[in-house]
């Protein structure tokens, strides 16, 4: 197998001749002589079509661990909970608070991750006849992470144990405030961690810089699973019933698919069974988010990525932070399809405020980095009348486009809030730690491939310089070695609805475990469509004669859609992603364009 962050991606031969794509990148094959041997050896011992041999070779199976790869069991990658440090300590508060059946209350955060921790924590506690009290921050009012005045709130209520999930690792101030309000605290995190942390009764953090679990891949909704697990087995130690955390794992897939962290080991796992339980339709507020999202067919992992996860995030981002967590915690059909359809309202009305955004974050980013796309390491722009709550996605959108890390930043009156996305080899997270301890910026966060930051409007210009010393070097070696990869080459008639259904048998797909790419060598663009939302459906004529649709996503009016108009006619080179369609009953094919180069 050759590791695509490596140099030897760079020095093989380009896939197909291709070295300057209508993305201006390179094409290589995925896979290394050793890793075809190793493909070709898999598929002899298995008896596995010779395509899915090499996308899961590539993905760093062999031999022995095929097996397994293709059917991920929990029960082989579940790690003792205890290997966290303060893991103990959090689950023995817990179970203390239980039996006490004392008043408990769950901080979260206004993403995903956060309203599925915040839920399944609650609904575990619902078990045992508790009702916490949760609380997701107003993402303009309060900001990320604990603060002052809702904690007060909360003790004024009652609570006496204040649970944190997917922040507080650096809520110094505000946690010290609940322990001089009487309150025990319990963070269940995933961000990176400053050295000092704050005071509390256990946290619980594979990122801490003293834990040597090696689970910092997990999400924060995870990290609160294995703690479940742990106190499934304290409280079924002494003699109660406990329930089958099994039924939680579509908040645990939901969780981790949105928050991107790779797909990898325990991550595979939890989205491979947790896909299991959404199929079976039982958590009403799934349901109802699933049909106001025209989900018609069985459960995928970019389903959750796309489709799920950003009707969830437009509660954070403009509307009522709690709406997801309240969804993700009732049990009465009623009330979800209610919080669904607002939900879905909000994901609308968010989407036409992310469009003209991103037109000017765009002109901003070119202007910047110039038409050839060489100069700066990381893309910084600000506009004055954005809205914060959108920020993430518009960063999303330029590394994306531009192949860099990105952060768009929100001006208001006296304060600017940031949010930013990275690329592969490039860690974000701990250059924004950086500006922090040096007091760039007033607070930030964050992991690898996210961060976010709150910083002086007039210290914008001064983030972007540190984000050039900090990660020029890595940007620099990460681009170097950058290329499309390529898994194998079809011809358009040969991806039947069978082909693909096996070669999903290599996911659930995402961060860490790419969707396989294929390239359909000389097919002729017969036909382009433009179609609402900016995407383009393309007509392809195989070599053999044969047609296939395909669609190029918000392509229209960008490299890749004028790429397609000016080929019109003629032979190219395509590098598709190919899914299974079971809209309607009839299974089909589906083919999404990622990049095209001249046949020839």
């Amino acid at each position: 197998m050759q590791d695509p962050s490596v140099p030897g991606h760079a020095a093989a031969p380009a896939y197909l001749g291709v070295v300057r794509s209508a993305l201006q990148r390179r094409w290589a094959d995925r896979l290394d002589a050793r890793g075809s041997r190793t493909a070709l050896a898999i598929a002899a011992a298995h008896g596995l079509p010779a395509t899915l041999a090499r996308v899961i070779a590539a993905r760093g199976a062999d031999v022995t661990t095929a097996p397994s790869f293709l059917a991920p069991r929990l029960r082989d990658a579940l790690p003792d909970p205890s290997a966290l440090i303060d893991m103990d300590r959090a689950v023995a508060r817990l179970a203390a608070a239980i039996a006490a059946r004392e008043s408990i209350a769950i901080f979260g955060d206004y993403d995903v991750d956060g309203a599925c921790s915040a839920a399944l924590l609650a609904g575990y506690l619902g078990h045992f006849g508790l009702a916490p009290a949760i609380h997701i921050p107003d993402r303009l009012t309060e900001g990320y992470g604990p603060n002052v005045e809702a904690i007060r709130a909360l003790r004024a209520r009652g609570a006496t144990l204040l649970v944190c999930v997917d922040c507080g690792t650096s809520g110094h101030e505000p946690l010290a405030e609940a322990g001089r309000l009487g309150m025990d605290v319990v963070v269940l995190d995933h961000h990176q961690a400053p050295e000092q942390l704050p005071p509390v009764e256990a946290l619980v953090n594979p990122n801490r810089q003293d834990d040597l679990s090696g689970l910092g891949q997990l999400c924060a909704a995870g990290i609160v699973f294995l703690a479940l697990v742990g106190l499934n087995r304290v409280l079924r130690g002494a003699g109660r019933a406990v329930p089958d955390l099994l039924d939680a794992l579509d908040l645990v897939a939901l969780a981790t698919v949105a928050d991107v962290v790779p797909l990898v080991g325990l991550n595979r796992a939890f989205v491979a069974q947790g896909l299991k339980v959404i199929a079976r339709r039982e958590r009403p507020g799934l349901v109802a988010l699933g049909d106001v999202a025209r989900l018609e067919s069985e459960p995928e992992a970019w389903h959750l990525g796309f489709l799920l996860g950003p009707r969830i995030n437009a509660g954070g981002r403009i509307g009522e932070a709690g709406l997801g967590a309240r969804l993700l915690v009732t049990a009465d059909p009623e009330e979800a399809r209610a919080i669904a359809a607002t939900l879905d309202r909000l994901n609308r009305e968010r989407q036409t405020v992310e469009e003209a955004m991103l037109a000017e974050a765009e002109a901003d980013a070119l202007a910047m980095i110039g038409p050839e796309e060489a100069g700066r390491a990381a893309i910084v722009v600000a506009g004055a009348h954005w809205h914060p709550g959108i920020v993430g996605i518009v960063a999303g959108r330029l590394k994306e486009r531009f192949g860099r890390p990105a952060f768009a930043i929100a001006i208001g009156e006296g304060v600017a809030t940031g949010s930013g996305r990275s690329i592969t080899g490039v860690d974000l997270g701990r250059a924004v730690r950086r500006a922090v301890e040096i007091g760039l910026v007033a607070k930030g966060g964050g992991h690898a491939m996210a961060a976010g930051v709150t910083l002086d409007p007039a210290r914008i210009a001064d983030f972007a310089a540190h984000l050039e010393t900090a990660l020029g070097a890595d940007v620099a070696a990460a681009r170097a070695t950058d290329a499309l990869l390529i898994d194998a080459a079809l011809t358009a008639e040969s991806l039947t609805p069978d082909f693909v259904a096996d070669l999903a048998r290599a996911g659930p797909f995402g961060q860490g475990n790419p969707e396989p790419l294929l390239a359909l060598p000389a097919h002729r663009i017969l036909d382009l469509r433009e179609m609402r939302g900016g995407h383009l459906r393309v007509t392809l004529g195989a070599p053999s004669g044969a047609r296939a649709e395909a669609m190029a996503f918000r392509a229209a009016g960008r490299p890749l859609g004028e790429a397609l108009a000016a080929a019109r006619g003629r032979a190219a080179h395509l590098a598709v992603h190919a899914g299974r369609d079971t809209w309607g009953g009839r299974p089909r094919v589906s083919l999404r364009i990622v990049d095209l180069a001249p046949a020839g």
